[in-house]
C-alpha cells in the first residue's frame, strides 16, 4: 500500500492530545516520522512510546521561540530534516459567557500562544525548508474564526488572525516552494473521559453529552459527529504531495457549520403565516 507521507518528517505541536494526538498517529501510519510536541509530558511520551522508533516526544511551548527552534533542530538531528510543520497548539483562554464580564486576563495567552505560536513555528520551519527544498506548513484554526459569535472573544480573534496569516504565509513562502494551508475544525468531539473526567464520573459525563448533543448540533447540517481523525485525514492529504497545487487554502472540516444557516426558515414563516391566517396571534 502506497504511504501518502513516506519518507516525510514532521512537527505536530500540540500532539499529545486530540487533534495532534491522531495527526501524529495518522502521519506515522502514512510513512512519517514525527516530532510530537507538547507540553503535557506524561502523555507525550507514552504516545511516543506506543508510535516507536518513528516518533519522539520534546516538551515545547510554542509561545517560546526558542522552544521551537529545538523542535527544528531536533526533527533535523533526530530523523534528517523538516517537511512538514503542523501548527496545531492552542487553547481556549477563559470561558467567561459574556465580553463585558471579561476581565482580559488570559488574552495575551491567547494571543501568544495561539497567534504568535504559529506565526514563530511557520517562521523556523520555513528558515530550514527554504534552503532544503521547501515543504509545507499547516495551520489549525477554528469555526471561530471565521464566524463571529458570543463568547471566548480572545479566542475567536486569534482564530481568525491564524486564517489571514495562513494567506499571507502561503503568497510570501511559495517562492521557496513551501506550502502553506489551515486547518478549520468545528466541533470535534474528544473522547468525553478527556472532557469530564477531572470533574464528573463517566455516567455523569454520558448523560451531560446526551444532553448538550442537540444544542452542538442546531447549527451543523450535518449531524454525524466529527473526531479527531477527521481534521488528521485532512492534514495528511495537505501534508502530501497529492495537494501539490494547493497552497493558501481555508479548509472547513465542520459538518457544514460554516456554510450557512440550516434552519428551514421559509418553512417556519409559511407556518407563521398559516396560522395568522387562521386567526393566531403572537
Amino acid at each position: 500500500m502506497v504511504q501518502d507521507l513516506a519518507g516525510k518528517v514532521a512537527i505536530v505541536t500540540g500532539g499529545a492530545g486530540g487533534i495532534g494526538l491522531a495527526s501524529c498517529e495518522m502521519f506515522v501510519a502514512q510513512g512519517a516520522k514525527v516530532v510530537i510536541a507538547d507540553v503535557s509530558d506524561d502523555a507525550g511520551n507514552a504516545l511516543a512510546d506506543r508510535l516507536g522508533d518513528a516518533a519522539v516526544y520534546a516538551h515545547a511551548d510554542v509561545s517560546q521561540v526558542d522552544d521551537i527552534q529545538a523542535l527544528v533542530d531536533l526533527a533535523v538531528e533526530r530523523f534528517g530534516g523538516l517537511d512538514i510543520m503542523f501548527n496545531n497548539a492552542g487553547i481556549s483562554g477563559a470561558r467567561v459567557p459574556h465580553f463585558l464580564d471579561d476581565d482580559l486576563s488570559t488574552f495575551r495567552q491567547v494571543i501568544d500562544v495561539n497567534l504568535f505560536g504559529v506565526m514563530a513555528g511557520s517562521q523556523r520551519a520555513a528558515r530550514y525548508m527554504k534552503d532544503h527544498g521547501g515543504g509545507v506548513i499547516l495551520n489549525n484554526a477554528s469555526i471561530a474564526g471565521l464566524m463571529a459569535g458570543v463568547a471566548l472573544m480572545s479566542y475567536r480573534a486569534s482564530k481568525a488572525a491564524v486564517i489571514h496569516l495562513t494567506k499571507s504565509l502561503a503568497i510570501d513562502l511559495a517562492q521557496y516552494g513551501i506550502r502553506v494551508n489551515c486547518l478549520v475544525p468545528g466541533h470535534i468531539r474528544s473522547p468525553i473521559h478527556k472532557m469530564y473526567e477531572s470533574a464528573v464520573e463517566q455516567e455523569t459525563a454520558e448523560r451531560i453529552e446526551q444532553v448538550m448533543k442537540p444544542v452542538w448540533d442546531s447549527n451543523k447540517p450535518l449531524k454525524r459527529d466529527g473526531v479527531p481523525k477527521d481534521v488528521a485525514e485532512a492534514a495528511v492529504f495537505l501534508a502530501s504531495d497529492r495537494a501539490a497545487q494547493i497552497t493558501g487554502a481555508t479548509l472547513a472540516i465542520d459538518g457544514g457549520i460554516s456554510a450557512g444557516d440550516p434552519v428551514n426558515h421559509l418553512e417556519e414563516l409559511l407556518a407563521a403565516q398559516a396560522r395568522a391566517m387562521a386567526g393566531e396571534t403572537a
